[in-house]
C-alpha cells in the first residue's frame, strides 16, 4: 500500500530532493524505491531528484483521480468557478516567477529570460484563454430542432486524464496539458519528463493554493515504463501527449487497441518561405531565432529557410551573420543532455557528407566544457531530401533551401512528413495569407511566427493528433451527450 503523509498541499522536503509523490492531492511515499536523478544541462552538476514511479503508483494516481471525477468535486462545479481557479493559477506563477524559473533552468538550461518568454508568458497565457473560453465561448448546453422534435445537447467532461509532457519547455508543457482538462472538469494525472520532474510538482502545489479539490490532480514522476503504465491504465479515459513523432505512434497505437481517446503534439520539421521581395535586413534575425530559439530544442522551430535562388549569396549572408550573433551561454542555453548532442552533431557531419556547406560552422564553444553547449550550424546548399532538411534534429542547426518559383517552394515546404508550424516572409502581406493556404501546416506566420494561447495549434501528418488552445483545446477534453425530449416538449431554457 502506498502511505499518506497528513501535509495536502506542501512536500515534507523544501529541497529539489523530491521524497514523495503527488498523488491525489496529498505528499505520498511512492511505492517504487528507483529515483530520478537530475543534472543540470549546463553545468553536469546534480541538482536534485524525484522518484522514478512505477505502474502501482500509477494506479494509486488514477484510483485517486477517478474518485474525485466520481464525486463531483470538480467535474460538477460551473465553468466560473473552474475559470477563477485557473486564472488564480496564472497569476501566482507571475508572482513567483523568479524562483520557479530558478528551478525550471536548473532542469533544462534556458535563461530566466527565455524561460520568462518562452514558458512564463506562453503557460499563463493559455490557462487564461481557457478559463475565457469555458465562460464565453463553449456552448454547455444548447437545443436543437430536428426531425422529432428538440433535442438537448450536453457537454461534459471526458472523465480522467493521463497527461505526458516533453522537457524542451516544462513549465508551459505543464500549464498546457493541465489548463484544458481541468478547465473541461477533468481529473488528471501528469506523468513529466525524466528529465524535468522538479518543476511540475511545483506547479502541482500552485494549483492546490489556488483552490483545486483534493484528488483531482496527481504528479507521478518517471520514466518510460512509468508512462506506459498510464497509457495502458483501464481507467484513463484519454491520453494526451508531447514529445517525440516515435513515442506518439506507440501511444497512439496503444490507444487505439483500447478505443481510448488520445491527443498527440508531436515533432516538426517547419519552413520559413521568403518571397522574393522580402526586406532581408529586417529579417534576419528573425529567420535565424525562429529556427533556433530554445537552443533549437522545440517542435515549432523553422530549422529549415526556403530562399529564391536569385538572391541566395545576399539572403545567407545575412542569416549567418544573425545566426553568429545567437551565443551559446548569454543567447542559447545547453542541449539537454550528452547523448543528444552527439546525435546534434552527428546530424551536422551528415549535412557535410551530403554536400551542403557549412557557412556557419558551430561545434563546441570554448569556455563551456562543463555543459552540453553547441554553437549553431548554419548550411546552404541544401537539398530537400537530404537527411538535414527531412529529420528533426532538436539542436541549432539552420538549413537553407534555394528555390526558383513560388510553387517550387511550396512544394518543398510541403514535402515533409511533418506539418506543424512555418512562416511566409513578404512585403505583399495578401499574397503571403493566399500562399499560406497552400501550406499543409497547422500553424503560420506572416513575416513573424507566434503560438496564439487562445487559437488552435496541432498539426498536420506525423506532427500530431487533435487541436491544443482556445476553445478548441478545451473541447477536446469533452464529451458530447444528446438528450431526445419528448415530441412537442418546450424546455424552459
Amino acid at each position: 500500500m502506498t502511505d499518506t503523509i497528513d501535509t495536502p498541499t506542501t512536500a515534507s522536503t523544501a529541497s529539489n530532493d523530491r521524497d514523495e509523490l503527488y498523488i491525489g492531492g496529498r505528499w505520498v511515499v511512492p511505492h517504487s524505491t528507483a529515483r530520478l536523478e537530475v543534472h543540470s544541462p549546463a553545468t553536469g552538476e546534480r541538482i536534485g531528484s524525484a522518484p522514478d514511479g512505477d505502474a502501482e503508483d500509477i494506479d494509486a494516481a488514477v484510483r485517486a483521480a477517478r474518485a474525485a471525477y466520481e464525486s463531483g468535486v470538480w467535474s460538477r462545479t460551473t465553468p466560473a468557478e473552474r475559470a477563477g481557479v485557473l486564472r488564480r493559477v496564472a497569476d501566482i506563477i507571475e508572482e513567483r516567477i523568479s524562483s520557479i524559473a530558478a528551478v525550471v533552468s536548473g532542469e533544462m538550461g534556458a535563461g530566466e529570460g527565455d524561460i520568462a518568454t518562452l514558458q512564463q508568458l506562453p503557460g499563463t497565457g493559455v490557462l487564461r484563454a481557457y478559463a475565457d473560453a469555458i465562460e464565453n465561448e463553449i456552448a454547455w448546453v444548447e437545443h436543437r430542432t430536428g426531425l422529432f422534435g428538440t433535442t438537448r445537447v450536453e457537454r461534459e467532461p471526458i472523465g480522467v486524464v493521463g497527461a505526458i509532457t516533453a522537457w524542451n519547455v516544462p513549465l508551459y508543457l505543464a500549464c498546457n496539458k493541465l489548463g484544458p482538462s481541468l478547465a473541461a472538469g477533468c481529473s488528471v494525472v501528469l506523468k513529466p519528463a525524466p528529465e524535468t520532474p522538479l518543476s511540475a510538482y511545483i506547479v502541482a502545489e500552485i494549483f492546490a493554493e489556488a483552490g483545486l479539490p483534493e484528488g483531482v490532480l496527481s504528479v507521478v514522476s518517471g520514466g518510460v515504463e512509468t508512462g506506459k503504465a498510464l497509457v495502458d491504465h483501464p481507467d484513463v479515459d484519454k491520453i494526451t501527449f508531447t514529445g517525440s513523432t516515435r513515442a506518439g505512434k506507440q501511444i497512439g497505437a496503444a490507444c487505439g487497441e483500447q478505443l481510448k481517446s488520445c491527443q498527440l503534439e508531436l515533432g516538426g520539421k517547419s519552413a520559413a518561405i521568403v518571397l522574393e521581395d522580402a526586406n532581408i535586413d529586417e529579417i534576419a534575425g528573425m529567420l535565424a531565432f525562429y529556427g533556433l530559439f530554445n537552443t533549437g530544442q522545440a517542435c515549432v522551430a523553422q530549422t529549415r529557410i526556403l530562399i529564391p535562388r536569385s538572391r541566395h549569396d545576399e539572403i545567407v549572408s545575412a542569416v549567418a551573420a544573425a545566426a553568429e550573433a545567437m551565443a551559446p551561454g548569454p543567447v542559447l542555453g545547453p542541449i539537454i543532455t550528452e547523448k543528444q548532442r552527439d546525435k546534434v552533431e552527428d546530424y551536422i557531419r551528415l549535412g557535410k557528407e551530403a554536400g551542403a556547406t557549412a557557412v556557419v560552422d558551430g561545434g563546441r564553444p570554448e569556455g563551456l566544457d562543463a555543459g552540453y553547449y553547441l554553437a549553431p550550424t548554419v548550411f546552404a546548399d541544401v537539398t530537400n531530401d537530404m537527411r538535414i532538411a527531412q529529420e528533426e534534429i532538436f539542436g541549432p542547426v539552420l538549413a537553407i533551401i534555394d528555390y526558383d518559383s513560388v510553387d517550387e517552394a511550396v512544394d518543398i515546404a510541403n514535402d515533409s512528413e511533418y506539418g506543424l508550424a512555418g512562416a511566409i516572409y513578404s512585403a505583399d502581406v495578401e499574397r503571403a495569407i493566399a500562399i499560406a493556404g497552400r501550406i499543409r501546416t497547422g500553424t503560420l506566420g506572416i513575416n513573424w511566427y507566434a503560438i496564439d494561447p487562445g487559437s488552435p495549434f496541432g498539426g498536420y501528418k506525423n506532427s500530431g493528433v487533435g487541436r491544443e488552445n482556445g476553445r478548441e483545446g478545451v473541447e477536446s477534453y469533452l464529451e458530447t451527450k444528446s438528450i431526445i425530449l419528448p415530441m412537442g416538449y418546450e424546455p424552459a431554457v
